[in-house]
């Protein structure tokens, strides 16, 4: 993420924290960089330099009409600074500085098979147990790991499949000198 993202996002987060509005702010924001992310139109839009930054503005302020004031005032501040097109990737600095503030942890977990229901349960309560906050994960699979998990939480990665084993190993034979 650009540090111009994590700027913004910690403005809007303080803004929205300061007025008590944090949860209707993160809402109202993450609704809009939902329906940016489903409208390829609104994206090529708000990425064309060639478009005016008030016009810019005033469309996001049209999509977003019923949001709060914060998040408005911010729509304008991102177009008048030329960033109206990086909306998705502030929101998701913004999430996670509310996700900090909340105590919560975001984590992905990816398996060769579909984990059951208490499998992923004891996986998530151990994580939750290890850093002390409130762990919301999702669950993917991915036949290529053969075995194991991978967890990512944010851009941090821990690689326990078999497939990240052996590519540990193939790259320690590689360069090992004997």
């Amino acid at each position: 993420m650009a540090v111009a993202n994590r700027m913004y996002a910690r403005a809007i987060f303080q803004a929205a924290q300061d007025e008590g509005r944090l949860d209707q702010v993160a809402a109202d924001l993450s609704a809009l960089a939902d329906a940016l992310e489903d409208s390829p139109e609104l994206r090529a839009f708000l990425r064309n330099p060639q478009i005016d930054a008030l016009e810019k503005a005033r469309v996001l302020g049209e999509i977003a009409s019923g949001a709060d004031e914060l998040v408005l005032n911010f729509l304008r501040l991102l177009a008048e600074k030329g960033r109206a097109s990086e909306l998705v990737e502030t929101n998701v600095e913004l999430e996670a500085l509310v996700a900090r503030a909340q105590n919560r942890l975001a984590v992905e977990l990816t398996t060769a098979h579909e984990l059951s229901d208490d499998e992923a349960r004891s996986i998530v309560e151990q994580i939750e147990k290890a850093s002390g906050r409130k762990v919301e994960a999702t669950r993917s699979v991915d036949p290529s790991l053969v075995g194991g998990v991978v967890l990512q939480v944010g851009s941090f990665r821990a690689d326990g499949s078999v497939r990240g084993r052996l590519e540990r190993l193939r790259r320690e034979l590689v360069t090992s000198q004997l």
